[in-house]
Formats: structure tokens, sequence, C-alpha cells
């Protein structure tokens, strides 16, 4: 027998072909997966609920139809399946690190293990006892590198369309304040300089116009992520199981999930092809550009507030300094910067990832998979705490105002009538000062200032067109 064993703590004694080993009594892993804990070190990453559930569920649609096609004793199917509903309690069980080797196959033998104890329980036995067992009765006609995509695909898709759900709310809330706020202009910038005038409602019209892009393209991406290699066993050729199994496996796990999965083309492809991941990620990470954006876009709006733009008024939702009194500090923006960031790591990650597969088997599922769903799960928090944060800003109308009036890039229709090289170098004599360009102006085209006030109009520069 191998391990230590703690003299506190009760143990059961399981064996496999490579030896035994003590495992705790009350655990419903078994020997596989506390090997899996002596070589794994943890990193203090968990699975996504959403793939731990899907699991579960494959395991459940496999027992169900395993016993419709007579080679899984009814009994046993059942109370695999009891055990599969009973996912939420035992997924505590599943202690497996997610970045682990073998392309996932600890975690399958992990999930294994934990529903063919609680199946032996039902079934009245003890742990440890396997009336129920983890591979000719659970993994049956099954493989890791079938079951574990089509979880990791099966989680994606779910969290996908909370995700878009996210994404439609904030982006609600920006087109709530992009009414409220249409009617007020101020100095647009380019290059954080000044530029031409805008209204503050057409800046967050196109924040929103931004995220319906992404709501566009990450519905569309789920074609793509609903085709699934379950029934492909090792290689996707399906050795080892049934053809009527192959056939009929995804049917069956679509109506047990109410996931609306469909059976790849080819099987092989969609074994060892993770592509799939690739670009559901690139989206992800085009979502986590546009966030970035229209968080920092807030940050540098509230900045000041009185010494910088300040034109937006940011919510005082935290004290915001140790040291320095009555200091509001842009944490939600930052906070969503800094989610984008680990997003765009993420990307970095799984592009490597995915490229690195041999042959007929991506080894690397589980690092894919697993930051995928973090990546979501980021974006999620992001969409949530962005939404009630921009939801309490206010206008500084009059800051605004100040801007806009001192702008000499308002003088720009003026160069329709003059050119540009006159205008220019009237705001140039004038140092600048926007109301002295236009004296010079007028006084080098010999009419009168008022005139010159006629041909601008601040409030036609915001429409389409010149003036």
């Amino acid at each position: 027998m191998d391990g230590g064993v703690q003299s506190n703590v009760s143990y059961r004694i399981e064996e496999d072909y490579l030896g035994s080993k003590a495992i705790p009594s009350d655990a419903y892993y078994g020997i596989s997966t506390a090997r899996a804990l002596e070589l794994f070190p943890s990193t203090g990453e968990h699975f996504d609920d959403h793939f731990l559930w899907a699991y579960f569920m494959i395991k459940k649609a496999c027992a169900l139809l395993n016993a419709e096609l007579g080679m899984l004793d009814e009994s046993i199917s059942q109370a695999i399946q009891k055990a599969c509903d009973e996912w939420e309690i035992l997924k505590t069980h599943v202690v497996v690190d997610p970045l682990c080797g073998g392309a996932g196959t600890s975690v399958n033998l992990n999930i294994n293990e934990v529903i063919a104890n609680r199946a032996t329980e039902i079934l009245g036995g003890k742990k440890g006892e396997y009336i129920v067992d983890p591979y000719n009765h659970v993994n049956l006609h099954q493989s890791t590198n079938d079951t574990f995509v089509t979880a990791g695909k099966m989680a994606v898709i779910v969290t996908l369309r909370a995700l878009v759900g996210n994404v439609i709310i904030l982006q609600n809330t920006i087109q709530d304040k992009e009414k409220e706020f249409y009617t007020i202009r101020t100095v647009g910038r380019t290059q954080l300089m000044d530029a031409v005038p805008i209204m503050m409602g057409q800046q967050f019209a196109a924040w929103a116009d931004a995220l319906t892009r992404d709501r566009w393209r990450l519905n569309k991406v789920e074609e793509r992520i609903r085709n699934v290699n379950i029934g492909g066993t090792a290689i996707g050729t399906g050795i080892g199981a049934p053809k009527e199994y192959i056939l009929k496996i995804v049917e069956v796990l679509r109506s047990v999930s109410n996931v609306k999965i469909a059976k790849a083309e080819n099987l092989i492809d969609a074994t060892q092809n993770l592509d799939t991941f690739a670009e559901v990620h690139g989206l992800l990470k085009s979502l986590a550009v546009n966030l970035y954006k229209i968080a920092n876009d807030i940050r540098l709006l509230g900045s000041g507030p009185n010494t910088a733009i300040g034109e937006l008024k940011l919510p005082a939702v935290q004290v915001g300094s140790s040291i320095m009194p009555g200091k509001v500090n842009p944490i939600v923006p930052e906070y969503v910067m800094q989610l984008a960031l680990t997003v765009f790591g993420h990307d970095e990650i799984i592009s490597h990832a995915c490229a690195q597969g041999n042959l007929q088997l991506n080894q690397f599922a589980p690092i894919i998979v697993h930051y995928t769903l973090k990546s979501m799960k980021s974006l999620q928090n992001s969409c949530k705490a962005l939404k009630e944060y921009v939801a309490k800003i206010d206008l500084q109308k009059g800051r605004c105002e100040e801007h806009l009036q001192s702008s000499a890039s308002n003088l720009t229709p003026l160069i329709n009538y003059f050119g540009y090289e006159k205008v220019s170098q009237a705001i140039k004599d004038a140092n600048w000062d926007i109301q002295k360009a236009i004296t010079v102006l007028a006084q080098s085209e010999g009419i009168s200032v008022q005139e010159l006030l006629n041909k601008l109009d601040i409030n036609k520069m915001t429409g389409l067109g010149f003036v």
C-alpha cells in the first residue's frame, strides 16, 4: 500500500493494475483520482459549474441509451441516472485540477468514480464496493476524448446565451444614457486633442452599436460550436461502441440536457481539431476589446474632475483614497479593463493550445475549455458591473459647454469659405483663442465679426454634412 495514512482519518483500500492506495472512506472519488491528486498539485483553479453539469448529463444520457439498447442492466442504469441528477452535491467531489495532463482523462475518471460510488450507494452498497463500475458501467461506450470536448462545447453554448443576455442589458443601459444626453454638446477628441463638436448622446450611441456587433457575432458562432464528437470515442472512429449507439447518442443527450447540439459530420475532425474554441474565444476577445474601450473612455471623460476633462460625473461608489480626502476613482471601469486584459491573455493561450494538438487528439483540451469558460465568466461580470455603473453616470453640463465654447476646432466649417490655410493662420495668430481667432479672421477678410458668426452654428456641426 502506497500513500500516507493519517490516524485520525478513516480509509478504504482500492486497487488498480498499478497497485493499491488508501482512499478517504467518505470520498466519492477513487484510486484514479487519488493518483491524479498526487501528480497534479492544485493551482487553485476550479471547474465551471456549467462544464460539470454538462459532463454529468453526458453520463446520464449514455446510461439511458445503453440500457435502451440492452447493453446495461436497467437497475444499474437507473442508479447512474439518479446519481447524475445529484450533480450539484457531487460536484464538490470532482477534485482533479482543471489544468491536469492527459487530455482530461483524470477529470473523466474522477467523474466516473464519483458517479459509480454514489450509484453503488443507491443500490445499497458502500463506497469502494463498485456494484456500479466506473469503467464498465459509467464509462460504457465512451472515451475521455469524446466526452470532455462535448461537455466543453455544451458548457460554452449555455454560457454564451447567458453572456449575450448580459451584453443586451448593458447595451440597453447605455442606450438609455444616449437618450438622456442626446441634446448635450461637447468637444470631440482625436488623439486626445480637441476636435469638432459631438453630442454626448452620440458618443453613448457609438458604444451601444459596438455591443450590437458583439451580440450578433456571439449569437452566430453558436452554430459552429454545437457540432459535437460524442460517440466518436477515442479518435473519432467510434471504436468500442456499437453503431446504433453512435447514431443515437447525440439525440438522447440533446433530450436529457435541452442543449441544441448536433452530431458532427466528421467525428475524427471534431475530435482532433478544436479550432471552434479558437473561433469562439476570438469573438470573446472582440467583446473584451469593446468593453475595455468603453470603460477607458468613461474613465477619461470623467477624469479630473476639476483639472482634466471632467465632463462625465462618475458615481461615487467607494472612497477613493486612504490619504486624499474626497477623492473618487473610476474603480469599476478599471475593474472591467483588468478583466478584459485577462481575456486578451487567455486568447493567446487558447490560440497556441488549439494549434498544438498532435495528430488524432488535442492533448490541451483542458486548458482550452477551462480558459474559454473563464473568459466568459469574466465578461459576464464585466457587463454586470459596468451596467450598474453606467446607470449612475451623470453629466457636468457646464463643463461640456465650457469646453465646447473654447475649442478652436469649432472654426472647422469656415474652411469652406476661406480655405484651410487662412483659418489655420488666424488660429495661430490668436494663440488658439477661439474668440480672438474669429476677430483676426474677420479683420483679414474685411467683414464684421457678426457676419462671420452667422456662418458658424455649433448646433449644426453634430449632424451629417458640412455647414
